[in-house]
């Protein structure tokens, strides 16, 4: 499993898919958000922009993200 830190209160599941290079484009990565190919917390996720927060998990196709908070 991935971690993705992030430094702000949230990222959106469209920028953390391109952020973790599971996807190349905003376009891929709507599509396979529609297509119910995205889990969010082991459910499937059809909005592109649903706000991950640290402790949310995502996943595509086996490859598993982890959002945490900013280092300590």
């Amino acid at each position: 499993m991935e971690e993705i830190a992030i430094q702000t209160e949230y990222i959106k599941l469209e920028s953390l898919l391109k952020y973790a290079a599971l996807v190349g484009t905003g376009g891929e990565a709507k599509a396979l958000i529609q297509e119910g190919r995205v889990l969010v917390n082991g459910e499937v996720c059809t909005q592109r922009g649903r706000k991950l927060r640290p402790g949310d998990k995502a996943s595509l196709d086996g490859s598993e993200i982890l959002v945490a908070g900013p280092c300590a």
